[in-house]
């Protein structure tokens, strides 16, 4: 009870029509990727809309301050560049086709223009490794870029301070925070976890699925955060995700 009683106080539930819509689909984690066509890519955003899903991305800073839709904070694993993403302008990034498919790396603006509101969106954003100015010029970015879209959308972020930070400047932003108990389920876990939740605000979580049935989501969920999964990639995780959680946010096998 006294734990209740505090994170009704310091991480207030949202109004339910607020997030209402977030348990509406099922969401294609780095849009509907497979063989031939790259996580994060146009075109697996548009199979997510093909199918009915939603969409969740991930976004990153360019150079040039401007919010590019991309995974990694290093060009390796996903282009044939090397280097780190946030070294090149959303021109040069624009320009670098993405492996296994023939997409280049698309900025959030001409992701928003794809969708064009006809499903949701979870964008979630990647934490900048250094300073606290790099993380709110990474939000702000975000923020200038939605202004004016008017179709479902939400952010989230592991770093309770990007979540914090709409709560301040973006209000009527929904935001969400992604969480993961993994190697860290002992009592220091479970006080970052909630030190999190407090700081962050957030109007609803994302958790690992891998770490359901869990008692803290559970709580949250039950006093008015939605409550979305990832990365359901299986039949047994997508059964697991529809008993503990809204909706799953899912690819491969996990898809229905």
């Amino acid at each position: 009870m006294p734990f209740a009683l505090l994170d009704n106080w310091r991480a207030p539930a949202p109004r339910p029509d607020k997030v209402a819509w977030l348990g509406s689909v099922d969401y294609a984690h780095r849009g509907l990727h497979h063989a031939g066509v790259p996580e994060n890519s146009p075109a697996a955003f548009a199979g997510a809309i093909a199918r009915g899903m939603g969409i969740e991305c991930d976004v990153q800073r360019s150079l040039d301050g401007q919010a590019v839709v991309f995974h990694d904070d290093t060009l390796d694993r996903l282009t044939g560049e090397s280097g780190p993403i946030g070294q090149r302008s959303a021109e040069q990034l624009g320009a670098m086709v993405l492996s296994g498919g023939t997409d280049t790396i698309p900025t959030l603006r001409q992701v928003l223009d794809l969708i064009g509101g006809r499903v949701p969106l979870l964008i979630e954003i990647k934490s900048p490794r250094k300073s606290n100015s790099r993380t709110s010029a990474l939000c702000l970015a975000v923020r200038r870029v939605l202004e004016g879209y008017a179709g479902p959308h939400a952010i989230m972020s592991f770093d309770p301070r990007i979540v914090r930070w709409f709560a301040d400047h973006s209000p009527l932003t929904v935001r969400g925070l992604v969480v993961t108990e993994e190697n860290d389920k002992a009592l220091a876990g479970m006080i970052r976890r909630r030190l999190s939740l407090w700081l962050a605000r957030p109007d609803f979580l994302a958790y690992d699925i891998r770490d359901l049935p869990s008692r803290f989501a559970a709580a949250q969920r039950k006093r008015g955060l939605p409550l979305l999964t990832w990365t359901v990639c299986s039949p047994e995780l997508r059964e697991r995700a529809l008993a503990c959680a809204d909706a799953p946010i899912a690819e491969g096998a996990g898809v229905a």
